[in-house]
């Protein structure tokens, strides 16, 4: 294939790719992004502290999909491996249920193998799953993994505090067995076909990162668990067109405006006993999180259906009352925090408010960070301080851009743990640390082991080297200093008068930053700016990781501001870099960046030129409500908000610009988060209007895509798309 665009690049620039097919055995990026599922096989993650041992998944190399269970023993040198899932399986395929690759789905698990495990709190004995089976290991006596005959398939396996039993969920019921094996028991089983125990709703997971739906008591005597009733729920159908002898499937969807799953809570214990925990549910109808730890009574935080409001409930164990701690308030939304509301261990009620341009840490309503720091997530609650992490806020000395730092936060302030610039989390229990720190000087995470201050060791990667370098300039653009990454073609000179074609690579909605001071996630982007491009990429209004106001600045008008920030951004850019040719400017994205992307082309054709959209939403009230109804408010209430928002409502183009751009629709057909109709009724309507455009189908895929040959042949197309759209 022959494409037009050729830019005259340095000597250095790539040659482009000759065929979208795999008829080579050549390692090339895109091949090499697939194949080791974004270079994130070989990676350590999921990481256990107890007693100073640490566990934790990887796989055995970067083109190795199945994760093992790794141990790392208090002063050992070598990492021992604990559980292969070849051996357990006896080479066998491993097979997974429908509602486990719905629970992968929702929490984005595209891995094979022991993709999840659980420990008690000695950090002894581990469970896990296989092929809906389940096993156990004992880690400090170093024995081999064994497996319980239990009903199947189970699905989240967790031991008790005290290690004496493992409960599960199967077949919709909760139950536990003991740690030998024995008595297997069904704690509470469904009473109707739409009913499931101890797992997460829909909209809990794909929305609220809540993916559980049972907690144990620290004594291992009772558990908390959420009873899911999905009747009310309506139902949806995603069907295989490519075989049409396969039935579709059943989908449970909360879309906006309908009916969620009705949810309680229980207290259930192991002698038999039940009992419902109380709060007005008609009221506060979603539970985003519960915590119970030896520090007080167990806490709910439950929200009402307009999320603008949020309390955090005691929960009495005798009799299931419970009692208000704290009312949270917000005119705009309520933002969820995993690790929050929870207990010190002594105690003291902690939580995270958003004040005055800042979102602190409250520990027993003292406010322990001020405007210098911007509270992203809750590590770990310790006796003496608590572990987060924290970009720069409104009153740091420093912006400080696309960076994320850990802190431990006492009574006396703040204090840095991660020193080099990057990005960086932790997983911490009593005086061990694992830090895992990215960087834009080196590939991956570097993943340390710290006792007290002090480095100890560190945790070995088998991820791949990629064989491209990302160099990437994060600054600010235009007057709302909007945080950018600006990514040119290797080897490319500002100075040669050459004018390259832009490429906007947004997310540029919620929950997504893009703009880190990490080299991985600009990959792909630097793989594209190779074929020729300026790569941008702006994190505008509605991003997180900057102030309350930032992010909530979208609320009611989430298409306007977030398409803005990108024109705004590229202008601002071009003004000072004559080299960005704004003549020549196309956008990508997937999911809500490809519902920016369609967006772009549809509504700002005077700025961009062609677009690539992914999984786009393209009508909001076809989406779910806990997510759309938080940002645009009930269909019913809000109807110009969802129709300046959408692209297409009741079957009709929305709002669209005379000039027509070339724009390309991917979705997969099994998408069960953003489902196929959305392109489908867009394109429907486009073809209506006599608006041309391209449409790819992706049969068995889902929102993901982590089918090799998929994933690899996705980046060609879309490459020769933009050269031959920029070129006419």
């Amino acid at each position: 294939m022959v494409f037009g665009f050729r830019p005259a690049l340095s000597s250095a620039r790539p040659a482009p790719p000759r065929t979208l097919w795999r008829m080579s055995s050549e390692i090339t990026f895109p091949r090499q992004y697939a194949r080791t599922q974004r270079f994130t096989q070989g990676a350590p993650r999921g990481f256990g502290i107890a007693d100073g041992r640490i566990t934790f998944l990887r796989s055995k190399a970067a083109d190795h999909p199945a994760t093992c269970l790794w141990a790392l023993d208090p002063g050992a040198r070598a990492e021992r491996l604990v559980a292969d899932p070849a051996a357990l399986l006896d080479g066998a395929a491993e097979s997974l249920s429908a509602e486990e690759r719905a629970r992968r789905e929702r929490s984005r698990e595209g891995a094979a193998g022991i993709v999840g495990y659980a420990l008690d709190s000695a950090g002894d004995l581990a469970a896990f799953t296989l092929s809906g089976r389940l096993f156990a290991v004992s880690l400090a006596a170093g024995e081999a993994p064994r497996e319980f005959v239990v009903p199947g398939p189970v699905i989240d396996p967790r031991p008790s505090p005290t290690g004496a039993h493992v409960a599960y969920v199967a077949g919709g019921a909760l139950r536990v067995v003991a740690a030998d094996g024995s008595a297997d028991t069904a704690l509470a089983e469904p009473d109707g076909d739409d009913v499931t125990w101890g797992l997460a709703e829909f909209i809990a997971a794909e929305e609220m990162s809540r993916f559980r739906g049972y907690w144990w008591a620290p004594d291992g005597t009772a558990l908390i668990a959420a009873r899911v009733d999905n009747a009310p729920v309506d139902r949806w159908w995603i069907s295989d067109p490519a075989n049409p002898a396969k039935a579709p499937t059943e989908v449970a969807y909360p879309a906006a405006g309908t009916a969620n799953a009705e949810v309680t809570a229980w207290l259930l214990g192991l002698d038999g006993s039940r009992t419902e925990l109380v709060w007005d549910h008609d009221a506060y109808p979603y539970l985003a999180s519960v915590h119970w730890s030896a520090g007080g009574d167990p806490l709910l935080s439950v929200l009402p259906r307009d999320q603008k409001r949020m309390l955090t409930l005691a929960v009495d164990v005798t009799t299931g009352a419970t009692r208000e701690l704290h009312t949270e308030t917000d005119d705009v939304w309520i933002d969820l925090f995993p690790g929050v509301p929870a207990w010190t261990p002594d105690g003291r009620l902690v939580r995270l408010v958003d004040a005055d341009g800042a979102r602190r840490l409250v520990v027993a309503d003292k406010e322990l960070t001020d405007r210098r720091l911007f509270v992203r997530s809750i590590l770990d609650v310790g006796d003496e301080d608590v572990l987060i992490t924290a970009s720069a806020g409104t009153d740091a000395a420093a912006p400080e851009i696309g960076e994320i730092h850990v802190y431990r936060v006492g009574a006396d302030g703040a204090t840095r743990v991660s020193t080099e610039p990057g990005v960086h989390t932790a997983v911490r229990a009593g005086d061990t640390t694992v830090l895992l720190s990215s960087s834009l000087d080196r590939f991956g995470a570097r993943v340390s082991i710290r006792r007290g201050d002090a480095e100890v060791g560190e945790i070995t990667s088998y991820a791949a080297t990629p064989v491209l370098t990302a160099k990437v300039e994060l600054l600010l653009a235009g007057e709302r200093a909007i945080p950018c990454a600006l990514i040119l073609p290797t080897g490319f000179d500002p100075a040669s008068g050459v004018r390259l074609p832009v490429l906007m690579d947004p997310y540029g909605g919620p929950h997504g930053p893009r703009v880190l001071a990490a080299r991985n996630p600009h990959l792909t982007s630097q793989w594209f700016a190779d074929q020729g491009f300026a790569v941008i990429v702006a994190d505008g209004r509605g991003t997180p990781g900057r102030s309350p106001e930032w992010e909530k600045s979208i609320h009611l008008d989430l298409g306007r501001v977030t398409l803005q920030d990108q024109v705004d951004a590229l202008a601002a850019l071009a003004a000072e870099r004559p080299y960005l040719d704004t003549t020549r400017v196309g956008i990508r994205g997937w999911s809500y960046g490809g519902y920016l992307a369609a967006l772009a082309v549809l509504r700002r054709p005077d700025v961009f030129h062609a677009a690539v959209a992914g999984a786009p939403v393209t009508d909001w009230a076809l989406y779910d409500t806990h997510y759309t109804e938080r940002y645009l408010g009930l269909p019913a209430e809000e109807v110009d908000a969802y129709r300046h928002t959408s692209l297409v409502r009741g079957g009709e183009l929305g709002e669209v610009a005379d000039t027509r751009r070339p724009l390309m629709l991917v979705h997969g057909l099994a998408d069960d988060n953003v489902v196929a109709a959305h392109t489908l009724r867009l394109s429907s309507a486009l073809l209506a209007a006599g608006y041309p455009h391209e449409v790819l189908p992706l049969s068995g895929v889902t929102h993901m895509t982590p089918q090799e040959q998929v994933a690899e042949n996705l980046l060609l197309l879309q490459v020769a798309f933009l050269r031959r759209s920029l070129t006419g």
